[in-house]
């Protein structure tokens, strides 16, 4: 099919494209009373409609994430307006909102938030774990720092895992696609043990798929992933007003790690390539937290505790040199255990104020060891580091009534991080004491209309580098936000639109990593560094319109403007200057469309979903100031046919329907030329997934 065709079908495709998008679930009420079903969310750390809370949030439903085969919360990405998620590893992702947080190597602290039932995760690793019996997806933009916390100056990604109840529940949902091996089980089970006191819930899931891309010389797929997970919630009740939580998971994710292969440029879409060993890694994650919650009528105020362990162990073997040249190989292993506590009170004073107040600490520890072999030499060369961040907090914010239709919301964090680091040998110690406040004002123009405006400063803690580094530290990025939204339903509850306007001043960008000239005098260093200056701006939309019972339409939509206009600090630190203004794999708008239409067929029903995902052009990474790899814009159709009884359904499903090719990341040949591999030094891609056709069935019990 020639493009022009293609993209004329895709624009024929537009008034209903890609999936049911996320934030409500479809009402199946008569036509004359159709409505968007109500999402409760927790984005201010309370349960509120997510209609009435003036923050950028999108909501994606458990049943959502199974429709549209998202197993991974990078997935995510495609249908939240202002997240930018791409992954080159199973071990890390690049995740940005708005432009503001980008996080590419993970030793860099996340920018933007990652937390699982509230409780932060220090890497974004987290983001290629699997999702199993997930309630929802709570995505928030904009820095989230007087209720989320240090680290989210782009916004925070929150994910709710399901609560076990008084009924007894299952399900088992499976699919398959024969494309690339696709692979996919998963089962849950609630219920309780002693009614109304006791009650437990366990889930476990396998995913695997072999991806697209082959190596032709060490033999078998180069970006292959396989997730093993199970998890577990007890929940205990033992009076009117207290309620215990314990989670416990244990997830297993193997895949491709920066499974680069050589390419002759940004648009060469090639899914085979060369090198002498598969990059693959492994992680093992398990993890355990356990939360009260006390409701003191006496002082009107809920008390939360939060006690969590979490502890990732990875090993990873690889081709440093990425081509079919024995030159170098690695090998290494890390260990992550992070510990953390929050207490929190949220007290109502009188009708018209209220306050969350709270006190949070963390403490995370990274060992990592590994080798690097020069394979014609016969060396190996080993390396080790540990790093420790210690992170405590206050913080607070008053909800203020000034009127029946107009909220005052002023919110004030204080964070302390400490950052202590052995590299190879020498050490160091990153410390900063931030300021993070937030003043939000609200007006309810009715019950179905509201607009918002906010100003809000957001941090990130920096780090240490290596040996050899000119930065030995680099300091944490900041950001202030000024947004004005609205939020918006018809009367009849049919329609609804979140709209919003933004502009970010950001200082200090941590950007890209680089090489810099090694202060040993001997050949470039590997460092992570703050790039500059950033200021981003632009709209954004979310749409969803259940036109009758059986029709629904969603749509949502970014522009954005992030230029990079003072790239001094990036150059002062390596010598050399930034390739573009533009920040690495962000594009300047992103969309998606999608619409799910249902035909009742006797007591059971036939439900149609297509959709439409587009990302505009985005720059690749180069470390040569006269290269800027421009990665093209794509386009993916995706949709489903499923039918539906009351405990079965059935469905094929397609995704990236006309095959389109798109590179998911891309590193120009500067990178191995600076590091003195000139000789062996090519162009390294990882393609997108292609198209996929296949088969899912859920039983419910």
């Amino acid at each position: 099919m020639s493009h022009t065709m293609k993209q004329c079908l895709l624009a024929g495709t537009c008034i209903g494209a890609v999936m049911s998008v996320p934030a409500a679930a479809q009402s199946t009420t008569d036509t004359d009373t159709a409505q968007l079903e109500e999402i409760v969310v927790t984005a201010r750390q309370r349960e509120e409609s997510l209609k009435d809370v003036p923050i950028a949030v999108s909501a994606i439903t458990g049943d959502k994430l199974k429709e549209q085969q998202i197993y991974a919360v990078k997935d995510i990405a495609a249908y939240v307006p202002g997240l930018n998620i791409n992954s080159d590893s199973v071990g890390r992702a690049f995740v940005s909102i708005r432009g503001v947080g980008t996080t590419l190597i993970d030793t860099v602290q996340p920018g933007v938030g990652i937390f699982i039932d509230g409780i932060y995760q220090p890497n974004t690793s987290y983001l290629n774990s699997p999702l199993v019996d997930v309630e929802r997806v709570e995505v928030l933009r904009g820095p989230q720092g007087t209720l989320f916390g240090n680290n989210t100056l782009g916004g925070a990604i929150n994910v709710i895992t399901r609560k076990p109840g008084d009924e007894f529940e299952g399900r088992v949902d499976g699919a398959y696609a024969d494309s690339d091996d696709f692979r996919s089980l998963s089962a849950s089970v609630s219920g309780p043990i002693v009614e109304d006191v006791l009650q437990l819930r366990l889930g476990a899931a396998y995913h695997h798929h072999d991806g697209f891309q082959e190596n032709v010389l060490a033999g078998g797929y180069s970006n292959p992933l396989t997730q093993k997970t199970v998890n577990g919630t007890i929940r205990l009740l033992p009076s009117e007003w207290a309620e215990f939580t314990l989670n416990a998971s244990y997830d297993k994710v193997k895949g491709g790690n920066v499974a680069y292969l050589g390419v002759a440029g940004p648009t060469d879409y090639s899914l085979e390539g060369a090198s002498n060993v598969l990059n693959i890694a492994e992680h093992e994650y398990k993890g355990v937290n356990l939360k009260g919650e006390f409701d003191v009528e006496s002082i009107d105020t809920i008390i939360t505790t939060v006690l969590a362990y979490n502890r990732r162990d990875q090993q990873s073997v690889g081709d440093g040199d990425y081509g079919p040249v024995d030159f170098f190989r690695s090998a290494g292993e890390s260990r992550l255990v992070t510990k953390t506590g929050e207490l929190r009170f949220d007290t109502n004073w009188s009708a018209r104020f209220s306050t969350l107040l709270g006190v949070f600490t963390s403490r995370s520890t990274t060992d990592a060891s590994g080798v690097t072999t020069v394979v014609p030499a016969g060396l190996d060369v080993p390396s080790a580091s540990f790093a420790e961040i210690e992170s405590q907090a206050v913080f607070g914010t008053a909800f203020i009534d000034l009127s029946d239709s107009v909220d005052l919301a002023v919110g004030l964090r204080y964070d302390h991080q400490k950052l202590d680091a052995t590299n190879a040998g020498s050490t160091d110690a990153y410390e900063a004491n931030d300021v993070q406040p937030r003043v939000t004002l609200t007006k309810n123009w009715n019950e179905d209309v509201m607009t918002y405006a906010s100003v809000a400063r957001g941090v990130r803690g920096g780090g240490q580098n290596g040996p050899g580094a000119p930065n030995l530290i680099y300091r944490g990025d900041s950001v202030w936000t000024y947004e004005l939204g609205t939020k918006l339903t018809t009367a009849d509850k049919s329609f609804s639109l979140d709209a919003a306007v933004f502009y970010n001043d950001y200082k200090h960008f941590i950007g890209q990593n680089a090489l810099a000239p090694s202060t040993t005098g001997a050949g470039y260093v590997a460092v992570n560094l703050n790039s500059g200056t950033v200021h981003s701006y632009g709209a954004e939309a979310e749409m969803h319109w259940q036109l009758t019972s059986n029709w629904r339409i969603d749509a949502s939509a970014t522009l954005l403007h992030a230029r990079i206009v003072d790239g001094s600090e990036f150059e002062d630190t390596t010598g050399y200057a930034l390739p573009s203004d533009r920040i690495i794999f962000t594009p300047d708008w992103n969309f998606s469309l999608g619409t799910n239409y249902v035909v009742p067929v006797g007591d059971n029903e036939l439900a149609f979903d297509l959709g439409l995902v587009g990302k505009g052009s985005r720059m690749g990474s180069s470390l040569d100031p006269d290269v800027a790899p421009l990665l093209e814009t794509y386009y993916l159709v995706n949709g489903s046919i499923t039918w539906r009884m009351e405990r079965f359904e059935v469905a094929a499903f397609v995704s990236n329907l006309f095959n389109d090719k798109y590179m998911e990341s891309y590193i120009d040949q500067s990178l191995l030329v600076r590091a003195g591999l000139a000789a062996v030094a090519q162009n390294l891609g990882l393609q997108g997934e292609r198209r996929r056709i296949g088969v899912r069935a859920t039983v419910r019990f």
